[in-house]
């Protein structure tokens, strides 16, 4: 989950789902399995570092290429969406099953859970009436053998009639097997037999109907008995994947026509339905993986998962979840913070530093006093706030979310809060990316792609810039302190995280109300039901996710904010040195703004900063500084009680602060945020109605607590 590379990356599949080889003699292996199997693990460790990311061609999918050799064989290894099933119901699931189905891979390798394989059989058994060149790979050997689970992988292979090879994530040997097996099957040295999964007669019955007229119809790309079961089935979503694959004939065949028709009869004829028959397949698939582990997997311990079920009782009872999430949230929030103070005070001092060396450069060079304001003092001065400002709490926050994300906690997030998601309209995935909007509102965005339902997906985007990212926190931690904190004890940084998760609070509740509201008008449905995974718990590997979290998000999001952040550099220069009269730009925009802003409890200066700190959240603060000082440049101040000060003099009062808090939590989302809505919407309506929501929100609560202020105080 979240903003990486592999959102917005390097196309690595064309548009026809055919792979880029480095060779021709290069052999394409689809990588396939459950969500939380490790799959990305295995790639990773047998690709390295020779891996292609992008999306799936018309589609919001991520997808990876990799190349890895053997003693005889070079493979294209492509990393298919970690899915449950391919009997698609989401995004996820088609572009697995049609990759498999018609991206004509060489072979298939399924990553399987040790720990919980016979789940993760329903998926293998699936794929294997599809194609039978398959290997099962079974990964986290070394967790089974932690937990007593004891797996006899010959037996498995032996009931499978496939390939079964084990893998632990430490051992390199381990994954010299996966090539070993890929090498016999393309050589055809071993050859499988694969399990044939026995359904209920009359379905049966009714496939082998439509298969005989299917084998009798031109050439077809897939196996025939999958084919008919997923016609009977009625999947709409595999139509155009059949048609295009296939041509249009196979299905406006009469002959295929009147044997679906009959086939059907019999079936309602037994009592069978549509929701029947799917029932019937799937119980049926859960069955057969049943009596494959039956003998195969042996638990010594009858409750290995003794410590997960603990685990589970404290932080998703009813009584636990919240408070324990709330702790979590302000324990984070105050690590975030505190631990940014110092680099983020470093950063300044350097960037300080460069920046009088650079406007002492300048000046030497003769450079017009325009151009040394401009460059110095305009673009350098707003891209290295950004900086100094961004960077810190990201660097904190990002890996600290896939701390979580690995050890298995983020999953438990979503299941607490799918009953109030589902109550609202929406979907309980919905919470994870709130989660990561904490980090990036832009990262929260592009992770709203694991929600299936279109609807529900663009409720999250459309809501996501409710929570504040990490570039507002700053500013929401230095007003709380300057006027709600008294003293400069050690415990006041623990105040103002209360008070900050506080206001976190509400924004969640804005969250829930607004998702309701628009699920009620704008985006009326029925909430749809997910299958949602709680994956064991899991010690995450550090250097992993420090690397992953640094280089994938934040500096990847950095970037983005800079790169907007440097010409607004210019353009607020300009509106403080411009004149027009006997004011400057800024000062008429302000002056323009007044009137609204103290409706607000604001005042015109605050307004206009937050507008122009629209590129990044991170410049507000010093905007608003630089139009009380009027200095013509960003200012920064050397404490809180300096800035204090200034605030006061220029008519703040607790009020002010409080609808500060307000409207920094709700505005209009910064343009990198916009941005991505706008890509992955694709429509300008709900990028305007996505900036609208917050705005008009944070306008209107600000007037009512100004107002009830005024008139009960």
């Amino acid at each position: 989950m979240g903003l990486t590379k592999s959102s917005v990356g390097v196309g690595a599949v064309d548009s026809d789902l055919k792979i880029k080889k480095q060779s021709k003699s290069d052999r394409v292996v689809a990588l396939a399995g459950n969500p939380n199997v490790g799959k990305s693990t295995v790639f990773n460790a047998l690709t390295g570092l020779n891996q292609h990311t992008g999306n799936w061609p018309g589609k919001t999918v991520a997808s990876a290429q990799g190349f890895c050799k053997s003693s005889r064989h070079s493979y294209v290894l492509v990393d298919i969406p970690g899915t449950y099933s391919i009997m698609a119901h989401s995004a996820e699931e088609e572009v697995a099953r049609n990759f498999i189905c018609f991206g004509s891979p060489d072979a298939v390798a399924v990553v399987c859970d040790a720990t919980c394989l016979e789940r993760n059989l329903n998926l293998v058994l699936q794929i294997l009436e599809i194609t039978p060149n398959v290997i099962v790979c079974v990964n986290l050997m070394d967790e089974a053998k932690r937990k007593k689970i004891k797996i006899n992988l010959n037996l498995l292979s032996e009931r499978l009639g496939v390939p079964v090879t084990g893998i632990t994530a430490r051992s390199k040997k381990s994954y010299l097997s996966v090539l070993r097996a890929l090498d016999g099957l393309i050589d055809g040295r071993i050859i499988n037999r694969p399990f044939k999964t026995i359904y209920p007669k009359e379905i049966e019955d009714a496939a082998a109907l439509v298969e005989t007229q299917i084998k009798r119809i031109a050439e077809n790309p897939v196996n025939s008995r999958w084919l008919a079961l997923r016609l009977l089935e009625g999947d709409a979503s595999l139509t155009a994947e059949i048609n295009s694959a296939a041509g249009e004939r196979l299905l406006k065949n009469p002959a295929l026509f009147c044997a679906l028709d009959e086939a059907r009869k019999m079936l309602r004829a037994a009592g069978i339905d549509c929701g029947r028959f799917k029932d019937l397949i799937v119980s049926s698939l859960v069955s057969e993986a049943e009596k494959i582990c039956d003998g195969a997997v042996k638990y010594e311990k009858k409750q290995y998962t003794g410590f997960d079920r603990r685990a589970d009782r404290l932080l998703t009872g009813k009584l636990t979840a919240y408070p324990i999430m709330l702790l979590l949230l302000a324990f984070i929030f105050w690590l975030s913070i505190t631990g940014a103070n110092y680099p983020s005070e470093l950063l300044s001092r350097f960037f300080g530093f460069i920046g009088r060396k650079l406007s002492l450069l300048l000046t030497e060079a003769g450079a017009p006093e325009w151009l040394r304001g401009a460059a110095a003092d305009g673009v350098y001065r707003v891209l290295t706030s950004v900086v100094s400002v961004m960077l810190p709490p990201m660097a904190i926050f990002f890996p600290l979310f896939t701390l979580l994300e690995d050890s298995g906690y983020l999953p438990r997030v979503a299941y607490n809060l799918d009953r109030p998601f589902k109550r609202c309209g929406a979907c309980g995935k919905q919470a994870l990316t709130l989660c990561m909007g904490f980090g990036c509102n832009a990262a929260g965005v592009v992770g709203c792609r694991i929600i299936d339902s279109p609807r529900e997906r663009l409720l999250a985007v459309l809501t996501n810039n409710f929570v504040p990212c990490n570039g507002r926190f700053p500013m929401l931690i230095s007003v709380i302190t300057m006027f709600f904190i008294s003293g400069a004890g050690g415990l006041s940084s623990l105040f103002s995280v209360f008070l900050l998760t506080a206001a976190i609070v509400l924004s969640i509740a804005m969250t829930f109300l607004v998702t309701k509201l628009l699920s009620l008008t704008l985006l009326k449905g029925v909430p749809s039901s997910f299958t949602l995974e709680l994956p064991p718990y899991r010690k995450p590997q550090i250097g992993k996710v420090i690397v992953r979290s640094v280089f994938d998000r934040t500096l990847f999001v950095l970037g983005r904010a800079a790169a907007v952040a440097a010409p607004a550099g210019l353009i607020i220069w300009l509106m403080a040195n411009i004149t027009a009269g006997d004011a400057t730009l800024l000062e008429i925009c302000s002056d323009f703004l007044d009137p609204l802003g103290r409706l607000m409890g604001l005042d015109g200066v605050i307004l206009i900063a937050f507008i122009l700190g629209f590129p990044a959240n991170e410049i507000v603060v010093p905007i608003i500084i630089m139009a009380y000082t009027a200095t013509g440049s960003i200012t920064e101040l050397a404490s809180l009680a300096e800035m204090r000060q200034l605030f006061v003099s220029n008519g703040w009062s607790w009020v002010t602060a409080v609808c500060f808090i307000i409207f920094t939590l709700m505005h209009w989302p910064c343009s990198t945020t916009l941005i991505t809505v706008k890509k992955e919407t694709g429509s300008i309506k709900w990028t305007a109605l996505a900036a609208l929501l917050p705005t008009a929100a944070g306008i209107l609560l600000c007037i009512a607590f100004n107002a009830a202020a005024k008139a009960f105080i």
